[in-house]
């Protein structure tokens, strides 16, 4: 049985609980270190990358042990940011749980590989036709054309993990400028220069020492706040976003931003359904996001298909 609850819970001959906060299984499952996948009450032995283990402590201060091998489960790689792994679990039948996963190829870190299982539960944060994103090379180099071509103070906004890291590499790329990084993001950067052959070249931010000539790279939830706008429009500068949901023209204007790009750790539509042709599952369980559309779009194309629902207590739920 599947179960969304705190976490997905896996019942196969044992419980193995995915992404949760709190709740407690025979294993307990971490995808990757994105503060909602994470515990906050952390169990004793936790099933994960050597990297995401890290993280979760560098970001969070939690202590405990991790492990990246348990009996009937194989860790793959989820491609979504470094250290995210997906689980294959095999028991009674092979489960495959993703975890946020992106099968593109990326700068630094490599795409994810599907694998055959019977059942599959996946993310389906992009799930609606609308969210299809450019080939990857091609929005790098516009990402990067754009950037070469511009000569006033930029500012970059991403998640602290994940994209700022991205943005980075992809400044470096297009320019020579100096960058600059938010403290939460510089964190980040060490704690993945300790555990991988990843390297970061910036300086911390300092909003009183900014010379103009800095591309600074900020976290995505700063975007609107009030000390960054008067920040930007003090030194003449422009605000950019980088999410799957700039796909629409609504992402611009909630974020204030004055130019945005498609650029996601997640998988975007198509991709998504090329997983589930490559997993060839018997059921599929879908989560996060677009889920319920995603579902009824496969079901069209003859899966069984269902969108977890938090608190099921019976497979009737999904009828």
């Amino acid at each position: 049985m599947i179960r969304l609850r705190d976490g997905v819970h896996i019942d196969a001959g044992r419980t193995v609980v995915a992404d949760a906060r709190s709740a407690v299984g025979d294993v307990n499952f971490v995808s990757h270190a994105h503060a909602d996948h994470t515990f906050r009450t952390t169990p004793r032995t936790v099933l994960c990358s050597a990297e995401t283990a890290a993280l979760v402590r560098a970001r969070t201060g939690a202590k405990f042990e991790s492990t990246e091998s348990v009996p009937g489960i194989d860790l793959l790689p989820a491609g979504h940011v470094v250290g995210s792994r997906a689980a294959l679990i095999d028991a009674d039948r092979r489960y495959l749980y993703t975890g946020d996963f992106s099968t593109r190829d990326r700068l630094f870190l490599d795409g994810f590989s599907p694998v055959p299982a019977d059942v599959l539960v996946m993310e389906t944060t992009y799930g609606d036709p609308r969210y299809r994103f450019p080939p990857q090379a091609e929005l790098e180099a516009e990402i990067c054309d754009w950037l070469a071509d511009r000569d006033d103070p930029l500012f970059l906004f991403g998640y602290s993990l994940g994209r700022a890291q991205k943005l980075q590499h992809l400044a470096r790329r297009a320019t020579n400028r100096p960058v600059v990084v938010a403290d939460s993001i510089r964190e980040v950067n060490e704690a993945i220069e300790a555990v991988s052959d990843v390297s970061f070249d910036a300086e911390p931010f300092e909003a009183d020492a900014l010379s103009g000539d800095e591309i600074v790279v900020l976290p995505s939830n700063l975007a609107r706040r009030e000390w960054v706008t008067d920040l930007v429009s003090r030194v003449g500068g422009v605000k950019v976003g980088f999410s799957g949901w700039a796909v629409t023209d609504s992402y611009r204007y909630r974020g204030g931003y004055d130019a945005t790009f498609p650029l996601s750790d997640h998988c975007d539509f198509d991709e998504l359904v090329s997983v589930v042709e490559a997993v060839n599952p018997d059921t599929v369980y879908t989560h996060h996001g677009f889920a319920e559309e995603f579902a009824a779009h496969l079901q069209k194309s003859g899966y069984d298909a269902r969108p977890l629902k938090r608190d099921q207590t019976s497979l009737s739920e999904f009828a």
